[in-house]
């Protein structure tokens, strides 16, 4: 008797060390479960229970619990008046999503979010119950707001569709202390897009259509959900004020890769037309003159057009302009004038000009 009161006692006391306390994860076995709250069983010494606001479905884990379900719970108050613990799933289940989080961050591995909210600066979005943000800079090509002329309410405009949309990212800042979650989908489109790009390489020609026409250049998408950007000046031969006069969203056109930087492809459509300044001694012979149109007015000189595909830059020391006179006083875009050829130089596709004087009687 003495051995098994012995036995008892200890049990006792096992039992009564182990009560959790506030703040502590449990492990148990449903015992029933309803939409009003849910029992468990804490390895059959106690019964815990999970009610109210507490049924926060965050993880799958509790979205369809039935009997006999092993879960886990976090102590949220000590016995209540039916002598059961209060437990919650919702405070168990955000630990559960920061571990997702962490796993993510620390492994390079995508999660989906869901966006509640836009501004300037970029989405507000929301991990399962853990909000967080993702810049304007991270978003993919896809969803990247590339507005001519950068007017900031048609980039917020494009900004707010995506509210409501579930999108793929990666977790590239991440403290559980200070409660900071920022995110990329720019990383989990790079990442998906591996093997994609990996099957171009420079000088291979492409055909595809025109996602965007911006300030700085037009954006080509191509392939199996590739996109390139091909620069202003790798348009045409010819300079360029603004890109939508040669080109339109929706047009098919071809293009040269000309660089591969990680996910970034760079292409060229003007290496698919005949250069003209391969011939351009021929054609403008320094020291003849020549009829040109003004096509811009700059403080430093004239951008002169001498056909469609050859410009030239007449500098104000070339401009013959009397002393204290300015040179849109005298010049006006749109307007044509007789320049002398100064200097040819094809490889760089520059020609210089001035303006021809008149022979003094």
């Amino acid at each position: 008797m003495t051995n098994k009161s012995t036995d008892f006692a200890k049990l006792l006391d096992d039992t009564q060390n182990y009560i959790p306390q506030v703040g502590d994860a449990v492990n148990g076995i449903v015992i029933s479960a309803s939409k009003a709250e849910v029992k468990i069983d804490i390895n059959g010494f106690m019964t815990g229970v999970v009610r109210g606001r507490e049924l926060y479905y965050e993880s799958s884990d509790y979205s369809h619990l039935k009997p006999g379900d092993e879960v886990e719970a976090i102590v949220i108050e000590g016995e209540n008046e039916n002598g059961d613990l209060e437990l919650s799933f919702r405070h168990a289940g955000q630990e559960k999503t920061w571990q997702n989080l962490v796993d993510s961050f620390e492994n390079k591995t995508n999660v989906m979010v869901r966006v509640t909210e836009a501004n300037r600066g970029g989405l507000l979005i929301n991990y399962h119950q853990i909000s967080g943000f993702l810049p304007v800079s991270q978003l993919s090509p896809e969803n990247y707001p590339r507005v001519s002329g950068g007017d900031k309410n048609k980039i917020l405009e494009k900004l707010k569709s995506l509210i409501g949309k579930d999108i793929e990212v990666q977790v590239i800042t991440l403290d559980k202390k200070d409660e900071k979650l920022i995110v990329s989908e720019k990383n989990a489109w790079q990442e998906r897009q591996k093997d994609n790009i990996s099957k171009y390489q420079v000088g291979d020609f492409v055909d595809g259509v025109i996602t965007a026409v911006t300030n700085f250049g037009v954006f080509l998408s191509f392939g199996d959900n590739l996109e390139g950007l091909i620069h202003i000046s790798e348009l045409a031969w010819q300079r360029i004020d603004d890109p939508s006069d040669l080109y339109k969203v929706g047009e098919t056109i071809k293009a040269e890769i000309i660089s591969i930087n990680g996910p970034k492809i760079f292409l060229s459509a003007k290496k698919l037309i005949n250069d003209p300044w391969q011939n351009i001694a021929e054609k403008y012979k320094i020291g003849e003159s020549y009829k040109g149109t003004v096509i811009k007015v700059n403080p430093f000189g004239l951008f002169i057009e001498l056909d469609e595909d050859i410009h030239g830059l007449a500098h104000i020391s070339q401009l013959a302009l009397a002393t204290g006179q300015k040179i849109e006083d005298r010049f006006k875009a749109g307007e044509a004038y007789d320049f002398t050829v100064m200097s040819v130089e094809p490889n760089e596709h520059r020609l210089g000009l001035a303006v021809k004087q008149e022979k003094k009687a």
